[in-house]
């Protein structure tokens, strides 16, 4: 799944491409693709048509487009989704959900999504956070980001510290990627009990994580397929760079030990034996 790096770079994507434009016509090819959007499809359609898009933002794995500087059309990619800018005669793709045209008659804005987990979804009054992931916490990116109330937060979790960061109530925007490597960068177990780590324990993890996402922005995100690029459908090139996750078998670049993949919820982790022992 996409997680902050990766979507951070489609926000600035569509940003450079769309800001200042209005949207002249939704064409929903997928219902599942607008299934939170109680209203239905046809409902979505009629309410960004005539709306210019005023800006762009982002919390977490969540992004918006900023409708007349009121409204949001909020996007969360799922496990395949992209934002695609693409040619008005461009034919309909295969995995084509929705697609929006603009009235300047430029180049259209498409959602393509292979597995369907992804969705669009319209929030009147949402421009500066839409109420669906009002619950969502800020992300170490945020400018607006506490990271000493994030470390209380977390130091209060009685479970795992990898379970800790993919809290999306706790701190946004670390998934399971960057959990692992930020877990290496810190020698930190992800199972070590986050209520045993100190505070400055855990703010040296979320540390790592922000560097390794910082990182990883800076060359695109990171992907392991087609289905994560950019809104000019570019793959990242971070997978390069990765120290533990995906590497089961390979030496830990820092001591030589191979790394350790486990089982972790409906996934799995990946880390050095030595470097981040068990406690």
């Amino acid at each position: 799944m996409p997680e902050l790096p990766e979507v951070e770079v489609v926000r600035r994507g569509l940003d450079d491409h769309v800001r200042g434009r209005t949207i002249a016509s939704a064409v929903i090819r997928h219902p599942r693709a607008v299934r939170r959007h109680i209203a239905g499809p046809e409902d979505l359609a009629a309410r960004v048509f005539g709306a210019t898009i005023t800006g762009t933002a982002r919390r977490g794995k969540y992004l918006w487009l900023i409708l007349d500087g009121r409204d949001a059309l909020l996007m969360h990619l799922g496990m395949s989704g992209q934002m695609l800018i693409t040619s008005p005669e461009a034919a309909v793709a295969p995995h084509e959900r929705a697609r929006f045209t603009l009235t300047d008659g430029g180049h259209d804005l498409r959602f393509d999504d292979q597995r369907t987990f992804g969705h669009l979804m319209y929030d009147e009054g949402g421009a500066v956070l839409p109420s669906p992931i009002a619950h969502i916490a800020r992300d170490p990116f945020d400018a607006q980001f506490d990271q000493a109330a994030a470390v209380a937060r977390i130091k209060t979790r009685r479970a795992g510290i990898k379970r800790a960061l993919l809290d999306q109530t706790l701190v946004s925007g670390i998934g399971n990627i960057y959990a692992d490597e930020a877990l290496w960068a810190a020698k930190v177990h992800g199972e070590t009990a986050a209520s045993s780590l100190t505070k400055p324990r855990i703010s040296a993890v979320i540390d790592a994580a922000r560097e390794v996402m910082a990182a990883a922005l800076a060359q695109g995100g990171t992907s392991f397929d087609r289905l994560y690029v950019d809104v000019a459908g570019s793959s990242g090139y971070f997978s390069r760079s990765l120290s533990v996750y995906g590497l089961a078998g390979h030496p830990c670049t820092r001591c030589g030990t191979p790394v350790v993949r486990e089982q972790f919820m409906n996934r799995s982790s990946h880390f050095c034996p030595v470097c981040q022992r068990k406690r």
